[in-house]
């Protein structure tokens, strides 16, 4: 389905028609509200709606939020919170901010998205933090294998205030960028359609030898070389042609991620390795966020907060309903209609990855990254600080781990 295509009744020439009245922003956000079955008529309802409450005055900060290649559509698919967060920040401000929402890759992919935000033309930004980490390396911080068992794991340490220590600070020091909210899933590798036939794989053995695309994380390609998985660097974009075409067996990436960028078609087995982050951050350049003033800078760390539980809810619950990310998917979702297999692990064979990669068992296989990572943290043991703070998380369903606002202490 292409960009816009008739997804829940509007066509793309209706769409860009109302935008063009109401403005993209208005337009995407009152589309990614909408409950019911959507029309033009009721779009372009909606959006007037949205349009006249967000300038019914003049606001103080307008901010330009480039992010990747989402919109209203695959922002439903993907939950990682963009268009919540504008809506949620425009109101609590009561108007003394206002979003511009630019995604679709208009302003920026995956992979500049950052570096966008870093040189100023854009003030907030959404990408994963693996493809940021070409243009912010601390990002890699969150990439050593098997340092989070679940998804629980990883919003457990998002809302704990270790965050602030571990990744907050340093990213925002290092790299001028104020880390704000993220989507949390775990890397695997989707494999694509010369495996339809193969049998489901069931051990990190079947997947010895073959060649796969990898992110811009460097932590990422430690475990995928240790793991025999041949990591190739291949741009997101390009990642749908390279496994179409057979360039490449698999990619590494996460379940909703295949989902969103309309991947399933091309992806035969979702095996799911769990060996490192998969995180759809946004983050706030640090200028943009201190030029705010107080309390337009405490709506946004409510905002973000909010955006969080939200996240964390609504993606649980669309990896079962819209993705399909379970064995076997549930009928009607995006894996059931492409006959994606979804390839469980045993516990068994995830510690066997485990003893193959990670510092836990291969520490000399780190060292240098390791180092040098904790150097930018001023000298905390990265790994083995957050190691052992996921290690406190007492549950095991994402949805049951407790919201914190992490910035309090």
């Amino acid at each position: 389905m292409g960009l816009y295509d008739r997804v829940r009744g509007v066509s793309r020439r209706d769409f860009f028609r109302i935008a063009g009245t109401y403005g993209m922003s208005s337009t995407l956000m009152a589309a990614g509200a909408f409950g019911g079955a959507m029309t033009a008529a009721n779009l372009a309802k909606a959006a007037e709606s949205t349009y006249n409450k967000r300038f019914s005055k003049e606001p103080k900060h307008t901010l330009k939020f480039g992010a990747a290649g989402f919109n209203q559509d695959n922002l439903l698919i993907e939950r990682a919170g963009c268009l919540e967060f504008a809506r949620d920040l425009e109101e609590r401000t009561d108007g003394e901010i206002r979003i511009e929402f630019i995604g679709n890759n208009q302003i920026c992919g995956q992979l500049s998205c950052v570096e966008k935000a870093q040189q100023g033309i854009i003030d907030i930004y959404a990408a994963s933090t693996q493809n940021s980490a070409g243009g912010a390396p601390y990002l890699n911080v969150l990439d050593y294998a098997y340092m989070f068992r679940s998804r629980a794991d990883q919003y457990y340490f998002m809302y704990h205030p270790k965050s602030q220590e571990i990744l907050r600070d340093p990213f925002e020091k290092r790299h001028g960028l104020k880390f704000l909210f993220t989507h949390a899933e775990l890397r695997g590798i989707q494999l694509g359609l010369s495996w339809q036939e193969k049998d489901t794989v069931t051990s990190i053995d079947q997947l010895a030898g073959t060649k796969n695309r990898v992110t811009g994380t460097q932590l990422g390609r430690i475990a995928m070389n240790a793991l025999n998985l041949n990591p190739v660097p291949v741009a997101w974009e390009e990642t749908l042609d390279g496994l179409k075409q057979g360039l490449i067996d698999g990619a590494e990436t996460w379940a909703s991620a295949v989902a969103y960028a309309n991947m399933s078609p091309v992806v035969s087995q979702c095996v799911d390795l769990r060996f490192f982050c998969g995180t759809e951050h946004t983050a706030i350049t640090a200028s943009t966020f201190d030029s705010l003033g107080g309390e337009l800078q405490d709506a946004v760390m409510e905002s973000s907060y909010l955006t969080q539980v939200h996240v964390q809810a609504a993606n649980e619950a669309a990896l079962v309903n819209t993705v399909g990310f379970t064995d076997p998917p549930m009928p009607g979702t995006i894996f059931a209609e492409n006959n994606v297999r979804v390839a469980s692990l045993s516990d068994a064979e995830i510690k066997k990855a485990e003893e193959m990669c990670s510092p836990e068992f291969q520490p000399q296989l780190w060292e240098q990254w390791r180092e040098r990572i904790n150097g930018w943290a001023g000298g905390l043991d990265t790994y083995q600080e957050i190691y052992t703070a996921v290690r406190e998380n007492p549950h095991t369903l994402a949805e049951n781990v407790e919201p914190r606002r992490w910035w309090r202490g």
